[in-house]
Order: C-alpha cells, then structure tokens, then sequence
C-alpha cells in the first residue's frame, strides 16, 4: 500500500472485498483491498463524519 497508515475495517471478513482507512487531523482516506494502490475517497474529517451520519439508518 502506500505511505498512509492503513486500518482495515473491522466489519472486513476473507477475501477482496475490505476497506481500509487511513486518517490524519486534515483528512479521512479510503481505499480497497483489491486495488490498494490508490486512494478511492479522501474528505476533511468533519465532511466525513457527515457522510457517515447520512449513511446510518435510523439518524
């Protein structure tokens, strides 16, 4: 992978289909296991947050 510090989703089971996640105080990055060489989504932390908000059910 690349330089980023790479965590990979603790929902991740075998296989491909993982994300992983790497964040800084300036910026949330994403990326997947079957292309790990480049980020897919990179946003500010709070703009983030609000894509994770919207996406929950029930909020």
């Amino acid at each position: 992978m690349s330089t980023h510090d790479w965590q990979k989703s603790s929902y991740c089971q075998e296989g491909d289909a993982c994300l992983h996640v790497a964040a800084t105080a300036e910026t949330v990055h994403l990326t997947e296991s079957s292309d790990s060489t480049g980020v897919i989504l990179s946003a500010q932390p709070d703009a983030f947050a609000a894509l994770l908000r919207a996406l929950k059910p029930n909020h």
